[in-house]
């Protein structure tokens, strides 16, 4: 098997110019050419080649909207961790990814944790999904759940939905 060489690896470092036009995207993704080429001192065509080069090698992947979940009535955020027994994991973290009330789940280091952000309309809904999904399954260890009480900060650019 041949060894990976320095031209095999990718190239993560991104330039100043990169890095200033990715955080102008972070925070309006719907910027324009000339938005942007004005704000960095480029031109516009110059701000097109560079966001296309972005996309071209995988640093953007795509372009979609931030939805805030309060405004459509989902305002029971919470964060479950599951201990999976690890011959279920795959077929249970599908499962619980395949529902509507999970937004994000994660495949913990450790092989056999589940980390798992929901958003409900209500404690009920809440209580509702972890009945149906979580509760009364031997291959399910453990559970720790935590409701979020105050969103401090977030981070841009991601699903929030």
């Amino acid at each position: 098997m041949p060894k990976n060489t320095a031209a095999d690896a990718p190239d993560v470092g991104l330039s100043k110019l990169d890095s200033a036009l990715l955080n102008i995207l972070v925070k309006d993704g719907r910027a324009s050419f000339a938005d942007i080429a004005r704000q960095l001192g480029i031109s516009r065509a110059h701000a097109r080649a560079r966001v296309q080069a972005l996309q071209g090698s995988g640093v953007i992947e795509l372009f979609g909207a931030v939805i805030n979940p309060e405004k459509l009535g989902k305002v029971v955020s919470t964060f479950v961790d599951i201990k999976v027994a690890p011959s279920a994991m795959e077929r249970i973290s599908q499962e619980l990814a395949d529902c509507n009330e999970v937004v994000s789940l994660y495949i913990m280091s450790d092989l056999q944790s589940l980390h798992i952000h929901t958003l409900t309309d209500s404690l009920e809904t809440f209580d509702a999904f972890v009945r149906r999904h979580i509760f009364n399954r031997t291959e399910i260890l453990s559970v720790e759940c935590k409701t979020l009480l105050t969103r401090v900060k977030n981070r841009r650019g991601g699903a929030r939905l």
